[in-house]
């Protein structure tokens, strides 16, 4: 799957790195608290959030994340886009909900790489 992909599947805007929708992604994980996202996500190439802060885009360049999808409609801020678009990350914002949007990924293939047991 490509972030082209993901766009489209879960009707998204790109806010930012238009030129990146070829990349490919085979994970995801979706997460407000981006505390979890450090301790337990590994290899995810998609991470979906309401949480609009830069935190979120630091969070994504420490774990190699190629997009971040915000979901509920919630638009970042220029600033927040900017930092986005110097790290080369893809920033999507779709209307669907968080429960919604994983949905429809794991629909289409989308994993969500390493499980807890």
């Amino acid at each position: 799957m490509t972030v082209g992909d993901v766009r489209n599947i879960l009707q998204a805007r790109v806010l930012c790195g238009e030129d990146f929708m070829e990349k490919t992604v085979h994970t995801a994980c979706g997460s407000d608290m981006m505390s979890d996202v450090l301790a337990y996500v590994k290899d995810q190439s998609v991470l979906l959030t309401g949480l609009v802060n830069s935190q979120v885009v630091r969070t994504a360049e420490m774990m190699d994340m190629v997009c971040i999808v915000f979901v509920r409609g919630k638009v970042p801020d220029d600033a927040i886009l900017e930092l986005a678009k110097e790290k080369e990350i893809v920033i999507l914002s779709t209307n669907y909900r968080m429960f919604t949007a994983c949905g429809l990924l794991f629909d289409h293939g989308l994993r969500g790489g390493c499980e807890l047991k």
